[in-house]
Parts: C-alpha cells; sequence; structure tokens
C-alpha cells in the first residue's frame, strides 16, 4: 500500500499511527494485568520450620 507525499497521505499515516499506539499501549496493559497471575503460577512452596 503506497501512500501519496501530500496531505491526504500524512492524515492517513497520523490516524495510522494514532490508532496503533493504542493497540500497542493495550497490548502492555494487558500483559502488565497478567503478571499476578503469572506470579501466582511460577510460586514455590516452601517449608518453613
Amino acid at each position: 500500500m503506497m501512500l501519496s507525499d501530500d496531505i491526504t497521505g500524512a492524515l492517513s499515516l497520523s490516524i495510522i499511527d494514532f490508532i496503533l499506539s493504542f493497540v500497542f499501549i493495550a497490548g502492555i496493559g494487558g500483559i502488565l494485568y497478567l503478571f499476578p497471575y503469572i506470579n501466582k503460577l511460577g510460586e514455590v512452596k516452601e517449608n518453613k520450620y
């Protein structure tokens, strides 16, 4: 897909970049949301004397 080298191409590229930034931020947020659950999966049971 080629974008034209004028104002419409710049606007369409800006809109695509704006939407993809939300996708990446949501992806990072989803990974951070899963960290406590991943931590519980890898928890080691220790015997306390």
